[in-house]
């Protein structure tokens, strides 16, 4: 079993004292990654083997928030990945490096469409 190709929902949470949460939505196609919320956009890779998964994200603002402070403070950041999938939905834990800064996060995953 392999990570299912489809639309999922994203649910982001900031650890090691990390302030914030975001959510959005993913596109997973056969090792490729592309999404976005209302500020950002995001392309990837991963690969998939055994319950298992990896891969990098790199998220772009494609909107300036007004009166909202972005996780990643507005800025190009690319995150590496690692967790488990199951046939409707996937967790992982990540490292974004946000200039010299490493920030930790959890994100959940739910499939809402096959492709």
């Amino acid at each position: 079993m392999t990570v299912t190709n489809g639309l999922y929902s994203i649910q982001i949470d900031m650890r090691d004292g990390g302030h914030g949460h975001a959510s959005g939505i993913l596109v997973l196609i056969d090792g490729k990654i592309a999404g976005g919320d209302s500020h950002f956009y995001y392309t990837g890779t991963y690969t998939a083997d055994r319950g298992k998964w990896r891969g990098e994200l790199t998220t772009n603002e494609h909107t300036k928030s007004v009166g909202v402070r972005p996780l990643f403070g507005g800025r190009e950041v690319t995150c590496g990945f690692s967790g488990g999938y199951t046939g409707d939905g996937a967790e992982v834990e990540g490292t974004a490096l946000v200039g010299k800064t490493s920030v930790s996060f959890h994100a959940k995953l739910a499939l809402h469409s096959a492709l």
